[in-house]
């Protein structure tokens, strides 16, 4: 909820919230894609050093990867951008089986409680009223959740800051048609250059550019990338023609 300050005969102040659209806030499903970003509090720096870029990629990945997919990233001065596939329930509730006990958040405990019978059957909700339990939605949201307090934590006692760092609520937007899937990809790897940090996106370090157009061992979903563009050639020729599209108009998604 976004939060409007207004004077009022020079002395009170009128607060008016302001929802935030829907379309920002969708619920996380099995198999779906989302565009997941979210900025620092009054715009301060999110990164001071490459090191905390470095330790935010690594955290990403122990938290997040377990429950979603990632098909593109780019981390700016005070945001960053992502567009994962969220994992199938089951994959998910098969990685929460085998993790400790002793490991499983409140989050999680109460995801597999509600979830999981005797011998692994799977209860559903629907049929459960009474017992809502955790939502697959929640479960990736609080994980989201618990990623952003670990790297803010990490982040504050380094740089001796307190505080929340980053801006509540995070916003997500479902990604449903073909063209809007092609422009999260190529608008995440263009931010850099939309900012204005480069003049070209290609020269930016900490997108996920370098590794998609690359044959390293990567987590990331680089081959269905490549076989929606058709190939290396054609993802990286598109790149290119759209990206001064993207970044020049005023398209405001990742904002």
């Amino acid at each position: 909820m976004v939060v409007n300050l207004t004077k009022v005969d020079n002395h009170k102040t009128l607060i008016r919230y302001m929802p935030i659209p829907k379309k920002y806030m969708a619920d996380f499903e099995e198999g779906g894609i989302y565009h997941v970003y979210n900025r620092t509090n009054n715009k301060e720096k999110l990164f001071l050093t490459d090191e905390n870029r470095a330790f935010f990629l690594k955290r990403y990945k122990e938290i997040l990867s377990p429950f979603a997919d990632t098909y593109c990233w780019c981390l700016l001065s005070n945001h960053f951008h992502l567009l994962i596939k969220v994992k199938t329930e089951k994959a998910i509730l098969a990685y929460l089986q085998h993790k400790a006990e002793v490991e499983l958040t409140v989050t999680e405990k109460k995801f597999l409680t509600h979830r999981v019978d005797n011998l692994l059957k799977v209860v559903n909700p629907r049929e459960h009223p009474g017992n809502p339990g955790i939502t697959l939605s929640e479960l990736v949201e609080n994980t989201f959740k618990r990623f952003f307090q670990s790297y803010a934590l990490a982040f504050n006692k380094q740089h001796s800051r307190q505080g929340n760092l980053f801006y509540r609520p995070f916003k997500r937007v479902c990604i449903k048609k073909e063209s809007q899937f092609t422009m999260a990809i190529i608008y995440i790897h263009a931010n850099a250059a939309k900012h204005k940090l480069v003049r070209d996106f290609t020269a930016y370090a900490w997108s996920s550019w370098h590794t998609i157009i690359s044959t390293q061992p990567t987590l990331l979903l680089r081959n269905e990338i490549m076989e929606w563009f058709g190939n290396l050639e054609i993802c990286i020729q598109t790149h290119k023609e759209l990206a001064v599209h993207y970044y020049d108009c005023n398209i405001a998604i990742e904002d």
